[in-house]
């Protein structure tokens, strides 16, 4: 079975980071593995310049697998859609937190602060919002957290995403 992929959403700065890190330390404390995923807009580039795994690639590999005794770092040209490279590549995890990719059919966290430069949340009328985490009024028909309920998200998502 593939693990269930949930959204970390939210506009700049909202703390999207932040709480997906918290996230995942208590997650993990509980014994679950956690896959995570990180949107990058304009692409990124790890292989440094003139490294050995760089001038692979620029050879014309078209992945490049760099390995050590406890890690592995893969760059592969892949033009699969983003929900198949997330469950392709971290298929052996009990979940998959991913930041970003609010415009992808997937169920959505959204944390939004009132404090923040942005006027409104993101997602109210998203069918795929399954909670909010917010220290606003705004209250939408999904469970509401408190930007430090952490162990109460991380209730919500074990219960709901992680038993059967």
């Amino acid at each position: 079975m593939k693990p269930e992929i949930i959204t970390i959403v939210g506009k700049s700065n909202s703390g999207k980071t932040t709480l997906l890190e918290k996230l995942i330390v208590l997650l993990t404390d509980r014994g679950y593995k956690i896959g995570s995923v990180k949107h990058a807009h304009d692409g990124f580039e790890m292989d440094k310049e003139g490294k050995d795994s760089w001038r692979h690639r620029k050879a014309g590999a078209k992945a490049t697998l760099v390995i050590t005794q406890d890690n592995i770092a893969i760059i592969k040209d892949d033009k699969t859609s983003y929900l198949e490279k997330m469950r392709s590549y971290l298929f052996d995890m009990d979940i998959i937190l991913a930041e970003g990719f609010k415009k992808q059919n997937l169920p959505k966290i959204e944390i939004f602060r009132t404090q923040s430069v942005h006027k409104q949340p993101l997602c109210m009328e998203d069918e795929n919002l399954i909670a909010f985490v917010t220290n606003s009024d705004y209250k939408p028909d999904v469970p509401v957290f408190g930007l430090e309920d952490i162990s109460q998200i991380a209730d919500f998502i074990e219960s709901n995403f992680l038993k059967s």
